[in-house]
Parts: structure tokens; sequence; C-alpha cells
């Protein structure tokens, strides 16, 4: 996968660090930066770390579904991607977290943010590219996305959050298109 797809596919995962960090900076102006590279952080190693716990665990499963690995990559994708979406349309209600801090609720949101790396890596192992750049990058789109949100706190958060998900969850399933189609060319 050529360095354009994946910083794209960082981007598209990193959508749900950005909505979290936007709501973050939006509670606490005066200990932004400190939120900014605390959640930034967090989010950028599980993110790099889940899609190749991802990635991983699914390598072991290869041999089974080589004949048909294409599909499942696009069903792993087409799945997270609609997850996303559906998230991001739909009112969940919730009332924000307001302690960003606890050990929990950041091993929490950093689990929260990072799921859909754990299916992108899975499927990224039935179509065997190369992972460590891939999370490198993730990671790295992640960090960055989580400290700008948290600098754009504020009033971005509720008109916006939402948004950025369905975009996310849009790209995701492109990718799994894309995944789909070229196994299905001629060549």
């Amino acid at each position: 996968m050529d360095l354009f797809l994946i910083l794209f596919l960082g981007i598209s995962l990193a959508f749900d660090c950005f909505a979290v960090s936007l709501s973050a900076g939006s509670r606490s102006p005066e200990k932004r930066l400190h939120i900014a590279l605390v959640l930034g952080s967090c989010f950028g190693v599980f993110q790099g770390g889940m899609l190749l716990a991802g990635f991983f665990s699914a390598v072991f499963l290869v041999f089974l579904v080589s004949a048909f690995d294409h599909w499942v990559a696009f069903g792993i994708l087409l799945v997270v991607g609609l997850k996303m979406v559906y998230e991001g349309i739909g009112d969940r209600g919730e009332e924000r977290v307001k302690d960003y801090f606890s050990p929990g609720t950041l091993l929490a949101l950093s689990l929260a943010t990072s799921i859909d790396a754990l299916g992108v890596g899975l499927s990224f192992a039935l179509v065997g590219d190369g992972i460590v750049i891939m999370a490198l990058v993730v990671g790295v789109v992640s960090f960055l996305f989580s400290v700008a949100g948290t600098f754009l706190g504020g009033r971005l958060s509720d008109r916006f959050g939402e948004r950025f998900e369905i975009i996310g969850g849009v790209i995701l399933i492109a990718i799994g298109t894309r995944i789909l189609l070229g196994h299905m060319a001629p060549y």
C-alpha cells in the first residue's frame, strides 16, 4: 500500500480521537497543553498498538482464508466503517466524561477510540500489507489529530464532532472497496 493510502487510513482512524479531544479541550481551557499531550500520547499508542494487535492475531489465520481474504478484508472494513457512520449519525445521548485524566477514563477512551484500528489490523493481515509503517503512521496521525482537536475544542465539538466520525467510516468503506476491487480486477 502506498504512503498516500496509509496516511488516508491514519486520518480516517484518527477522527474518533479528534472528536474526543475536541470535547476534552472544551472542558479545561487552562490545561489544554497538558490534555493535548496526555490524550495524544494515549490515543496514538493505542491506535498503533491495536492495529498491530489485530494484524498479528490474524496472521495465524491467513493460511485458512487466503482464497477469499479480500472479501474478509472488505467485510471487516465495511462493518467497522458502517459502525463509525452509525455512531456519528446516531444520537447517543451520552453525558460527556468530565475527568479525562483518571487511569480508568484514559484507558476506556483509548480503547474506545482504537477498537476500529483493531478491525483494520485484522483486515490488513489478510491482504499481507506492511503493518509496521501503517502502525507508525496511524499512531502519529492520531497523536497529531488529538493535539489539534484539543486546541480546537469548544463549540466545534458540539457542532461537528459526530461528522468527523462519519467521514472516517466512509473512508474505511472506500479503502475496503478498493481492496476488493483490486483483487477482482484481471491482472
